[in-house]
């Protein structure tokens, strides 16, 4: 029996059990098992043999938007629209086989906008081209998942199924728990918060059907056993998305407005060119790029040049994207702007000073 076969098998299994406390420990198997057998068909069964044809778009700009999406939904038209690269449209489906990068110019940064090819019912099993899609989408900062606004339920539902089976999870955070490996000692576990959605005995069973015997497990949060069994794969990514929907000029106004309420949500149409530049607003702050300046002594900053970083960056971060010589050489620095104490005065701060949007930043070195 192949993998694809055990993996449907399981699933079978799985929707025919009643879920209550008694079945609590078998379902935890089952998950644990399905996980399993999801990573391996994901996974080249040998690095020998000849390599596949795969979307090697190197990486480039401040970020990088993977767009996702079944046939026919837009995703070549908007790419042509908000980044003016031509990408081949047509009537019929599958117009685009291979990954299409184009680059969004927005605030002074480069965002990296790559359209992949659509999406088929079963790519986590490697229906058409699935695989190299969703590995693909794991090196994005943000999933954008274009859908049909008059299909956009059944279309969602099913695009979620297929990037949760192959480990990316949208719009949710790493569970809070510590997971080591150890040689010796035996399974040593500790729970901060009280648990109700799982529980020590299942944890246990699940690190036994991963044959770890010896290894330290501290849980900081009311998981699920599917959260727990994300930690010990490793290999989860968590990815903010937003869920375009267009053609909104095909559907009625009470469905345009009830879509447009939805959490991380757009609504456009890229035929007659609606809410792009709204789009291209809520691309930005999903991405939490923050804007900062350089200035040398005695000198006005540039405001045409200016850094693009993450939110949470530090002073460090600065001077590692201005030049790696900086930080080791580091005396101070100079802040103007929202995270100065004294703004529209300068601060003295240190490598750990967290900066905002839009601050201007002056380094002094030994």
């Amino acid at each position: 029996m192949g993998i694809v076969e055990k993996i449907k098998e399981i699933e079978e299994e799985m929707a025919r059990t009643q879920k209550n406390k008694a079945t609590e420990y078998h379902l935890g198997l089952l998950k644990a098992k399905l996980a399993r057998y999801r990573a391996s068909l994901l996974e080249p069964a040998s690095k020998s043999g000849p390599a596949g044809v795969g979307f090697d778009v190197q990486k480039s700009g401040d970020a990088r938007v993977a767009l996702i999406g079944f046939p026919s939904v837009g995703k070549s038209t908007l790419l042509g629209k908000i980044t003016h690269t031509a990408s081949e449209t047509a009537a019929y489906e599958f117009t685009t086989l291979t990954a299409i990068p184009g680059v969004i110019e927005y605030k002074g940064a480069r965002i990296q906008l790559l359209d992949l090819p659509g999406i088929v019912e079963g790519a986590a099993q490697g229906r058409g081209r699935g695989r190299q899609v969703v590995s693909t989408a794991k090196t994005a900062d943000l999933i954008m998942v274009m859908l049909d606004a008059s299909k956009s339920e059944e279309q969602r539902r099913l695009l979620e199924l297929e990037l949760d089976a192959v480990g990316i999870r949208l719009n949710k955070e790493k569970p809070d728990v510590v997971f080591k490996r150890k040689t010796t000692g035996g399974i040593t576990y500790n729970s901060t918060v009280k648990m109700t959605k799982t529980d020590e005995k299942t944890i246990r069973m699940v690190l036994a059907s991963y044959k770890l015997h010896n290894c330290d497990v501290m849980i900081r949060e009311d998981i699920t056993i599917d959260e727990f069994i994300d930690v010990l794969i490793g290999t989860r990514k968590y990815l903010p998305c937003l869920y375009v929907y267009n053609k909104v000029d095909a559907v009625s106004l009470e469905t345009m407005d009830r879509l447009a309420r939805e959490d991380h949500t757009v609504v456009i149409s890229c035929e007659m060119g609606l809410n792009l530049d709204y789009l291209i607003d809520r691309i930005w702050d999903d991405l939490g790029l923050v804007k900062i300046y350089t200035k040398k002594r005695g000198v006005h900053p540039d405001l045409d040049d200016p850094i693009c970083l993450r939110k949470g960056a530090t002073v460090e971060t600065v001077c590692n994207a201005v030049h790696r010589s900086l930080a080791p050489n580091f005396r101070y620095a100079l802040v103007w702007g929202r995270s100065s104490k004294f703004s529209p005065h300068a601060q003295k701060v240190s490598l750990n000073h967290q900066v905002q949007d839009e601050d201007v930043v002056s380094i002094f070195t030994k």
